[in-house]
């Protein structure tokens, strides 16, 4: 960093989470330039979508950090959902310091690494909750809060400046099945002590009340379940162990067996069994077994909640599973609410569901799930409890973070931020925004990562809207053509609307322009090459009022 302060300036650099919900990726610094320090909080992806064609996972651009990494004392990942640790493996190696998450979200770090050749071995330093750790000049705390995931964390973070509560992502749930509730007298003492800043999840924060506990879901899963004729199929997020667990308690209770369908499902379930979460409950059996079973003695637990089109609901949706399939009068409960954007993919599994006479359940008609983040009347609470003297909105879009700016203000929090990605917030001696760093997205696009700011996905969008047209010329020395231009076009109408075959009209083009052009001009290939680019994209978008993405390419011989 350029510039310099004092070691006990403290500040908060969002590289992702603050705008956009999801990519998750945080930065707490003490001082600035050579002698600062910094601790790095989550480092998540977010999902690739139909405006990023070919893309599965985006992850932050955490250049600034890199270039700070010698003053980099580790990563803290409060839980192990793909949107909070799901870039840990993919930027580790470059960033290269200790990271510290519990036991449960290390054992699904190595059971991924295992699965994926290649994956670094990241040296993970585990840590229970209710601990309490010294990296470098930051002393964090592990408090335990509930969530839609097993050992999920709230940080206090205490330095020389001050003392920051990081919630991540928590409820207020005192039932919530698997792990423990939010330490409500944990969070009440060290507000006690005086916390200078809270960083705080914005999710639901339009939501009034307080949400339903997971209990709650538990007994309507068990009612829908056990009132079945038939199949009964869940299919819920792979990481709500207290779902499954749910599931297979509804399951046991009405005689039927749990079978779990999906990778990603076999995944956790492996690891939750291993760590005592499904003790006392039958083992889940495979999917080779489904077809083995009479339909009144199954539960599928099933991937593909978010209408994944490679994830095993999608396929049974399309009756191409090769060992699990759905028959009309059997069920189907969606045990998860669509997260923003997946709403045409899902409506496709469940059009496909009801096509075969499938009987589906959401959450709109029965609590098949609940959320893991907190209503208004939780955020009121954990202020009350915390007494933050600034706070700063989190995990959220705009919409979010300016309504839970509002709620902060209207709870007496003497100064709220509204702070983005990109944007360094000194908390300590008068919080304010005092700079701005590079930040931003890059794209995962197969096996290499590629910045957004790259031509590649732009290309992508350019050619699914208008197509491309290539031209190949060769020219002779003297400016000679030396054969008729060929034409190859791709995602064009097949015809002009006087109905001329539209190649034909392309090369009729490239034809003319070539033919208009003097001796010298010819004899330039670059030249050539700009004008036939140029000129076919003009004189198709006269035609068809679009214009596409055209190559030529000029040969000298």
């Amino acid at each position: 960093m350029t510039k310099s302060s004092s070691p006990t300036d403290l500040f908060f650099v969002p590289l992702g989470g603050l705008g956009e919900i999801g990519m998750n990726a945080a930065l707490y610094g003490l001082g600035r330039g050579k002698n600062g320090q910094w601790l790095m909080v989550d480092v998540g992806v977010a999902f690739g979508g139909p405006d990023t064609p070919g893309v599965d996972l985006i992850l932050p651009d955490i250049t600034f950090i890199e270039r700070e990494r010698k003053n980099l004392a580790g990563i803290v990942i409060t839980h192990a959902h793909e949107d909070h640790f799901g870039a840990l493996a993919t930027l580790w190696p470059r960033l290269g310091v200790p990271v510290y998450m519990t036991e449960f979200a290390a054992s699904l770090l190595e059971v991924r690494r295992l699965q994926e050749p290649g994956a670094p071995k990241i040296p993970v330093k585990i840590v229970k909750q209710g601990d309490r750790v010294q990296i470098g000049g930051f002393d964090v705390e592990f408090i335990n809060v509930a969530h839609s995931i097993p050992e999920s964390c709230a940080l206090a973070i205490r330095t020389s400046a001050g003392t920051v509560l990081h919630t991540g992502d928590w409820k207020t749930d005192p039932t919530p099945v698997v792990g423990l509730p939010t330490d409500e007298k944990r969070l009440r003492e060290i507000g006690d002590e005086g916390v200078l800043a809270m960083i705080a999840d914005s999710t639901n924060i339009f939501r009034d009340g307080v949400s339903p506990s997971e209990a709650d879901v538990s007994k309507a899963l068990t009612e829908l379940i056990s009132n079945s004729p038939a199949r009964v199929a869940v299919t819920t997020f792979a990481s709500n162990v207290a779902r499954m667990r749910s599931v297979a308690q509804a399951a046991a209770a009405c005689g039927r067996e749990v079978i779990c369908v999906g990778r990603a499902m076999d995944r956790v379930v492996g690891v939750a069994a291993e760590m005592g979460m499904l003790k006392g409950l039958p083992p889940f059996r495979s999917a080779d077994s489904y077809g083995y079973l009479p339909p009144d003695k199954v539960v599928a637990l099933i991937t593909g909640s978010q209408g994944e089109p490679r994830a095993a609901l999608a396929r049974i949706a399309r009756n191409d599973h090769p060992e699990v399939t759905l028959s009309a009068g059997d069920r189907v409960i969606f045990s998860s609410r669509t997260i923003p954007g997946n709403e045409k993919e899902v409506g496709a599994i469940v059009n496909g569901l009801y096509r075969q006479g499938i009987e589906v359940i959401t959450d709109r008609t029965h609590l098949v799930h609940v959320s893991g983040h907190p209503r208004r009347d939780e955020v009121r609470q954990l202020y009350g409890w915390v007494r933050p003297r600034v706070a700063i909105p989190a995990h959220g879009e705009t919409a979010h973070l300016s309504e839970h700016a509002s709620f902060a203000r209207a709870q007496g929090v003497p100064t709220v931020i509204r702070a983005f990605n990109g944007e360094m917030v000194q908390l300590s001696g008068g919080a304010r925004v005092v700079d701005q760093v590079q930040s931003g997205r890059i794209y995962k696009d197969g096996d290499i990562l590629v910045m957004a700011t790259d031509r590649t996905v732009n290309d992508r969008k350019k050619l699914s809207f208008a197509g491309i047209v290539s031209v190949a010329v060769a020219i002779d020395e003297r400016g000679t053509l030396m054969s008729d231009a060929e034409v190859r076009t791709a995602g064009l109408p097949v015809r002009t609307s006087d109905g001329q075959d539209f190649d034909a009209f392309v090369l009729e083009l490239a034809e003319d322009l070539l033919d208009n052009l003097p001796k010298k001009k010819l004899q330039d290939a670059e030249a050539v090459r700009q004008i036939l680019e140029r000129g076919l994209r003009n004189g198709i978008a006269q035609e068809w009022d679009k214009k596409p993405v055209v190559h030529a390419l000029v040969t000298l011989v």
